[in-house]
């Protein structure tokens, strides 16, 4: 099979008709048709079929067009071996979370355009079930995701993922919930020392969440993995949380907890809201942890390549 042939079938599966793959392509109607019917002959089946004035895969055309994303990844992967001087050019197309395409992904852009300005970016926000969805469909070469170590991930054999960074996460409740502790008494004589007090003694995440049991809980509403830390938790602590609200935006649910509709977990290293207190969560911590997912074989396209030692040194620099 030519890779030329199997490149026309996988933009025939993405675009869903012969004018778009060569439009898209710089081919003409026919000639999209004949080398389709090329191949169909190479591998001995048929794989277009009439509907209507358009034409769709058949199901060995589908298959054969899953086979071609990972046959077109290894020959890339091939040239990228014989020719890795070769200066990388081609648009790098990226699925990821917010946090981690503005700490992670935009400081890159810079460098990109200074030192590499053939290199392109493509941004599209997704929580990471959607990323991988996407990745899986060839739709975006680089995913950047999530999982809490709470509620670790399994990644497919297919997919190669390269830890990032990590950052702690806490509870956010309304300010109000929470008594201010009162300041020492004074002592009679100032001259003399303070008596010893034993060692405070930190509340533990189970406790912690205790004291919020009755509490409406708020998770994300596009992915599962906090709403699993909090069940965790809350099993530790012995009760079923009540998951009153499931929203996306870290800034909704701020107002959630301001207006006193729940509780919910929120990043340590971000300052909350006025009217929001953040609870430390300790023993066991609640910590999330960001990756770069390739599918395998890709991580050696060039400006994959490029992109993926970028976010790997920003990752460190931020961890010195």
């Amino acid at each position: 099979m030519e890779t030329r042939r199997l490149q026309l079938l996988l933009a025939l599966a993405r675009l869903g008709s012969m004018r778009a793959v060569a439009d898209q392509l710089g081919y003409t109607t026919s000639t999209v048709s004949q080398q389709l019917g090329v191949l169909a002959g190479e591998v001995g089946a048929t794989l277009l079929e009439r509907e209507g004035r358009r034409v769709r895969l058949t199901p060995a055309g589908r298959r054969l067009a899953e086979h071609a994303v990972t046959i077109l990844a290894a020959v890339e992967a091939a040239r990228a071996d014989l020719d890795p001087a070769a200066d990388p050019a081609g648009t790098v197309r990226v699925a990821g979370f917010a946090t981690a395409i503005r700490r992670t992904l935009v400081p890159a852009v810079g460098r990109l355009s200074a030192e590499h300005p053939s290199v392109r970016l493509r941004v599209l926000e997704h929580e990471p079930a959607e990323a991988f969805a996407l990745l899986e469909a060839d739709e975006v070469d680089l995913a950047l995701v999530y999982d809490y170590d709470l509620a670790p991930r399994t990644f497919a054999a297919g997919l190669r993922a390269t830890p990032l960074w990590t950052a702690d996460w806490g509870l956010a409740v309304p300010a109000a919930a929470v008594p201010v502790a009162e300041p020492p008494a004074p002592l009679a004589d100032p001259a003399a020392e303070p008596p010893a007090l034993p060692p405070a003694a930190e509340p533990d995440a189970a406790a912690v969440f205790r004291r919020f049991a009755a509490s409406p809980w708020i998770v994300n509403s596009r992915n599962t993995a906090d709403e699993d830390v909090v069940r965790v938790l809350a099993s530790l602590a012995g009760f079923e949380p009540v998951i009153a609200h499931r929203v996306d935006s870290l800034e909704l649910v701020q107002d959630l907890i301001v207006g006193g509709l729940g509780v919910g977990l929120f990043p340590a290293d971000q300052p909350p809201a006025p009217g929001i207190r953040l609870l430390r969560l300790r023993h066991p911590d609640v910590t999330l942890r960001a990756y770069a997912v390739t599918r395998r074989g890709r991580e050696h396209w060039p400006p994959l390549a490029l992109v993926g030692d970028l976010l790997r040194t920003d990752a460190e620099e931020l961890r010195a």
